[in-house]
């Protein structure tokens, strides 16, 4: 009967490939169980795109929040589209099995060694081969589940880059080990917190860890804590998943006025490196080369002209002709570099050509038009 039961149950699934949900009951040889398992994938899923895995605990519980999330912010290109798997632990309260620890050590109990083996060994190696995932991996977890996620950082690189903890219950020298790990770590880490406001007896030991990582100061940790006075236990979560994502995918959206001022405006290094920096961020971590954002490319030029950093109108000019050819950006901007460094012949020639190609945004054949005669009344060209 039992055996009956399974062929029919991969039969759903079989029929039900097509559809961005479906659930299996996958058999571990680690836990010598079968879990219930949940998964997402885009409806346009490719083989020509690599896509972010995002493993979520309490599937019962976060899936579907997370999925939503997922398909919402991926809709608007606020990040990547994703694929996500759930593995459920709401049946019989198997979450405190799956994730205990030893009171003593704060370390994974036999059961829990077993359960990061079967997320570590099983789960994610079966989707990387049967589908296109790239390196960037996320864990979501909820106060116990949340917990458990951090034991993957004590490997010697972390299977996940990044770390989505809602109202953890932490284990034994979390509030130590945790930095101590975040700090030791050589790879791109996203670790985000998110906890209600109001007492819990966890509190403490969550602002002691808050307290010591915000101490660690390295450019590949992008540490997050966010506090939300109005909710509770319950309600943090509904809270605090759309915020993660917010944090860890900020790179991929669009440069925002707050960022330009913060951030482009006052560093030492050239504004186009900002743009070089966080375009190939997002190819390191997400396995493919995005195109740059118009938006971007015209933060990065205001930035330029409002740090007189003409050096980086040049490769910019270069990164507009091969994304943007049958614009007329790619030469204006060179035509501006070559204005600036005192080459107005060369100048002159490259506002020529931009004139012949399509406008776009605020840049006009009018404005090629009214540099090309001012370099004549000028230079007599």
């Amino acid at each position: 009967m039992k055996k009956c039961l399974l062929f029919l149950l991969m039969g759903f699934v079989c029929l039900n490939l097509g559809a961005q949900v479906k659930k299996e009951i996958f058999e571990s040889f680690k836990l010598q169980e079968r879990r219930d398992v949940s998964y997402y994938f885009p409806e346009d899923y490719t083989e020509e795109k690599k896509y972010p895995l995002i493993v979520v605990l309490d599937a019962e519980y976060l899936f579907d929040l997370v999925v939503a999330n997922v398909k919402f912010q991926s809709r608007l290109g606020r990040m990547p589209q994703a694929i996500v798997v759930g593995v459920d632990q709401g049946k019989n309260d198997i979450r405190w099995e799956d994730c205990a620890y030893e009171e003593g050590t704060g370390l994974p109990t036999d059961k829990g060694k077993m359960f990061f083996e079967f997320l570590g060994t099983e789960i994610i190696p079966y989707l990387e081969t049967s589908y296109n995932i790239a390196p960037f991996k996320m864990f979501v977890g909820y106060d116990i589940t949340a917990n458990f996620g951090n034991y993957y950082l004590f490997k010697d690189r972390s299977l996940f880059n990044s770390y989505v903890n809602i109202s953890p219950v932490l284990a034994p020298e979390m509030e130590n080990r945790v930095p101590a790990r975040l700090s030791a770590l050589e790879q791109e880490i996203f670790y985000n917190v998110i906890v209600e406001k109001e007492a819990s007896d966890d509190r403490q030991l969550i602002l002691q860890m808050n307290h010591n990582i915000k101490s660690i100061t390295k450019e590949s940790l992008h540490y997050f804590f966010d506090e939300y006075e109005n909710a509770d236990h319950v309600s943090i979560v509904a809270y605090g998943i759309g915020k993660a994502f917010d944090n860890v995918f900020h790179m991929f959206r669009p440069i925002s006025p707050k960022e330009y001022k913060e951030k482009i405006i006052t560093s030492d290094e050239s504004a186009f490196k900002y743009l070089e920096d966080r375009y190939a961020l997002i190819e390191k971590l997400f396995g493919f080369e995005k195109t740059v954002e118009l938006n971007d490319i015209m933060a990065i030029y205001a930035a330029c002209r409002k740090k007189s950093d003409f050096e980086s109108l040049k490769p910019l000019a270069e990164l507009c002709k091969e994304q943007y050819p049958e614009t007329m950006m790619g030469f204006y901007f060179e035509g501006e570099y070559y204005e600036e460094i005192g080459e107005p012949k060369k100048a002159f020639k490259t506002f020529e050509k931009a004139f012949q190609l399509e406008e776009i945004d605020f840049l006009t054949k009018d404005m090629a038009l009214e540099k090309i005669d001012a370099l004549k009344a000028d230079f007599g060209y």
